[in-house]
């Protein structure tokens, strides 16, 4: 099984492809909480230089309530990942597929949530 839902952007460039993923995440109900530039982090800790790769943590609030209140300790696997980074010909784009990462628990009322959440993030992957 594939945990990512993904897709490579080939006519924009990274800040482009950015700007259009918090878009059509946005559009989809989602906000962004947390943000790490890989790249700026690795250079900074290891002075290691890297191609552009950005890690955004979405989270639509509406699905995380109906989730933490089906699991509880389901926050500890939130927000949903979404990276950005600089492939040969473009920029790839990858969501986590909440399916794949929920098969750890064992309850099917999340499996559910989870199937919707995979759903609206590929929605908004295919938009980008």
């Amino acid at each position: 099984m594939d945990y990512t839902i993904n897709r490579t952007i080939t006519d924009a460039s990274f800040e482009e492809v950015d700007t259009r993923t918090r878009k059509a995440l946005a559009d989809k109900g989602f906000g962004i909480l947390t943000e790490v530039d890989v790249k700026a982090t690795m250079k900074k800790k290891l002075d290691e230089e890297m191609l552009p790769y950005l890690i955004l943590g979405a989270c639509n609030p509406k699905m995380a309530y109906q989730a933490i209140a089906i699991e509880p300790q389901v926050g500890a696997m939130l927000p949903c990942n979404v990276i950005l980074r600089k492939v040969e010909g473009g920029v790839e784009v990858s969501a986590i597929d909440p399916v794949a990462s929920m098969q750890a628990i064992d309850n099917p009322e999340l499996h559910k949530v989870a199937a919707l959440v995979r759903d609206l993030l590929r929605e908004a992957v295919e938009t980008i």
